[in-house]
């Protein structure tokens, strides 16, 4: 949802008592009668949700917070460990509404890769991946050792094994945030070598991730299960993956072109279209639907005249949807989750954090960059959420033998970094004088 610039103090209190108001009623209704049962349902949620979600944004943003942190708190507050408004099987429901919302991510973010962006910032992009793929790897991995003796599964391995398990907690702590990223874009309407720089970053590294983890899990492997050999069939298996998903969203991406060239018509439904069928498509065939729909965004973008009506019409569709995202994002949480593991999760973030920032002087000041970006490019770098949530299954499925525990202080410091990055991101792009520059929003 897009800044509509500065509104008088009534509004703003009328907002704030309307979500007292809803929050009332509906810890009200948590508490007495069966109303609680009828408002379990995925249709009721899902109001449910864009009502306070929408409410509670807007009465942040009067302390300058970011309408996704908004959604995020109205998630968590409406989820099974608060007001108990949506339980933890319609939120499970609700993926269905994110897989609709990633395809809309993955293809805006790649509507957004201009060429003529990536030219801009080559020089700064290949730099920042660099330092902090190689020097923010090693950094995750030795600090998750320094915190062997506060870590329970990590104590009950040997030191080698310990080291593996490093490994692949290192390359989860290189990953970024598309969705949040674009998110902030889209409230804050910005534009400028920050905004241009953290679109080309954020959109980029998931491909450097899922390459980083492959390799991780292939030297991983014999220091955890010792006498297991090395194995090359998951690069194997990942050259499949990226190759196809981009050749599918190359083959997606100019059928839409062409959809949009010659016919042009509800382009709403075009999408779902992408959000549920074709998404499902690509699932099957074992390919990235991010990669997937960003090659495709990317190809309307650079190929055809149709990108930014394209972009036009993933704002509007996704006006709703983001909100219902981050929303759900919020009743994801695992509060009591967090509440156990929120001193050594603290620790990683923050750690985390350093080490981006770190890297980010470093590669700022090997590159050349301009001020701004040397001082908040760091900002867009905080923030993660599906795709690390995502690879911390796939160690979890690898290795049950510490993949819980593993997977659940990963879903501890994602659901930190999820509250803080985007709130550090809008500072950087307030700060630095790029919020408001834009003709049109982002994304809805």
């Amino acid at each position: 949802m897009s800044s509509s610039g500065p509104r008088p103090w009534t509004h703003r209190l009328v907002q704030a008592l309307s979500l007292g108001v809803v929050l009332a009623i509906l810890l009200a209704l948590s508490q007495f009668g069966p109303a609680a049962d009828a408002l379990g349902g995925t249709t009721a949620a899902v109001g449910l949700l864009l009502l306070v979600g929408v409410l509670m944004s807007e009465v942040l943003d009067l302390i300058h917070l970011p309408h996704l942190t908004g959604y995020l708190a109205a998630g968590a507050l409406a989820g099974p460990h608060l007001l108990h408004m949506v339980d933890h099987e319609t939120v499970g429901k609700l993926s269905q509404v994110n897989t609709l919302a990633l395809t809309l991510i993955a293809l805006a973010g790649g509507l957004e890769l201009r060429l003529d962006t990536l030219r801009e910032v080559k020089k700064t992009l290949i730099r920042a991946t660099i330092v902090q793929s190689s020097l923010g790897l090693v950094g995750g991995v030795a600090v998750f050792l320094l915190a062997r003796p506060f870590i329970p599964f990590l104590l009950a391995v040997p030191m080698s094994a310990a080291f593996g398990i490093s490994l692949l907690w290192g390359v989860l702590a290189i990953s970024r945030s598309p969705s949040a990223v674009l998110a902030i874009l889209s409230q804050t309407r910005a534009s400028g070598p920050l905004t241009r720089f953290s679109l080309a970053f954020v959109m980029s590294s998931d491909i450097v991730v899922v390459l980083c983890m492959a390799g991780a899990m292939v030297v991983a492997r014999p220091l955890i299960e010792p006498g297991a050999a090395v194995s090359l069939q998951s690069f194997e298996a990942l050259g499949h993956e990226i190759y196809g998903s981009i050749c599918v969203g190359t083959t997606l991406g100019v059928l839409l072109a062409m959809y949009l060239r010659f016919i042009g018509g509800y382009l709403i439904l075009i999408l779902v279209l992408f959000g549920f069928g074709f998404s499902e498509g690509v699932n099957y065939l074992h390919l990235d639907p991010l990669l997937t729909f960003l090659t495709a965004g990317f190809v309307v973008q650079n190929f055809s005249s149709s990108g930014d009506r394209l972009l036009h019409a993933i704002e509007e569709t996704g006006a709703i949807v983001f909100v219902v995202f981050f929303a759900t994002a919020g009743a994801h949480l695992d509060l009591p989750l967090l509440r156990t593991m929120w001193p050594v999760a603290l620790v990683l973030c923050g750690s985390r954090a350093l080490i981006t920032f770190g890297c980010h002087w470093l590669s700022s000041r090997w590159a050349n960059d301009t001020p701004v970006l040397r001082r908040w490019g760091w900002s867009s770098l905080m923030s993660q959420a599906g795709l690390t949530l995502g690879l911390s299954l796939v160690v979890e499925r690898l290795y049950p033998e510490f993949g819980t525990p593993f997977r659940s202080l990963v879903v501890a410091t994602v659901a930190m970094n999820e509250v803080m990055g985007p709130i550090l991101f809008k500072m950087g792009l307030d700060q630095s004088g790029e919020s408001g520059k834009a003709a049109e929003p982002v994304i809805g």
